[in-house]
């Protein structure tokens, strides 16, 4: 399995969760771009995507596209349904209206702030997969939960029920977020996100098919940092990283996409 990863072009995924206006999201995104120009990075070996408020997501698609830029870009959450009578739900066709790439679904903070559950989620993830969507499928456990059931059990369920009515071969990116690392300054080992990492993986390929498991890129999310992105980076099954706090900041971001650089370190 281990070799599987030479396969899977690494993503570093930026959750800006609700910062910057539509202003501010054009001038980072330009900067973010000519950074990581400047530092001569290959987004064929390495994907950098960023995920706006939805209030910015029209400013930054002109942007990508008049400058033809290799960024990736994406929703950070969408509605189970198409259209209708959902006042302040976007919808999936909507995004993907807007080059959308990906769109995140079940963050820790749509689960806890929002009380979504596993079936809503599912249904969001089927929503997103038919609106052409790539959902980026956010898993993770609380310390209470690392503490009563182990390691990886949450998660592996959570994947599972959002997952149920999947088809195999679906396109699909799943981001392990512990609950306890998020914001903490905290960041799971890299041993903690391989072992869950690779538990997610085993149980995908029940899901989609081995295939589809082996091509599923494995994200790690939790207090993300440029200094210890290469440590999660060298384990077999995870294959990126979703960003929180740091994808604002516009060194530490773009470090972070060029881990490559760092990871002999």
């Amino acid at each position: 399995m281990a070799g599987m990863s030479t396969t899977r072009v690494p993503l570093i995924a930026g959750n800006w969760k609700m910062n910057l206006d539509h202003l501010q999201s054009i001038a980072f995104v330009q900067k973010l771009a000519w950074s990581l120009k400047d530092a001569k990075h290959g987004f064929a070996s390495v994907e950098v995507a960023v995920f706006p408020p939805f209030t910015d997501l029209r400013s930054v698609q002109t942007l990508i596209s008049a400058d033809k830029l290799e960024l990736k870009f994406g929703g950070q959450d969408l509605s189970a349904y198409d259209s209708g009578a959902y006042t302040g739900e976007i919808s999936g066709a909507f995004l993907k209206a807007l080059d959308c790439d990906y769109v995140i679904i079940g963050h820790s903070e749509r689960r806890t702030l929002h009380h979504e559950t596993d079936e809503e989620i599912g249904a969001k993830v089927t929503a997103a997969i038919k609106h052409g969507l790539v959902p980026v499928l956010c898993v993770g456990e609380t310390a209470d939960d690392l503490e009563t059931h182990g390691p990886s059990a949450v998660p592996v369920a959570q994947l599972k029920a959002a997952l149920a009515t999947a088809a195999k071969g679906v396109d699909i990116v799943v981001a392990y977020e512990p609950v306890w690392a998020i914001g903490s300054g905290k960041a799971a080992t890299p041993a903690q996100a391989e072992q869950v990492a690779a538990a997610l993986r085993v149980a995908l390929v029940d899901l989609i098919g081995q295939e589809a498991a082996d091509a599923t890129r494995i994200l790690y999310g939790g207090s993300v940092k440029a200094s210890n992105i290469a440590g999660f980076m060298r384990e077999p099954n995870v294959d990126g990283a979703l960003v929180g706090g740091a994808s604002l900041d516009l060194s530490e971001f773009s470090s972070i996409a060029q881990f490559q650089k760092h990871v002999g370190t």
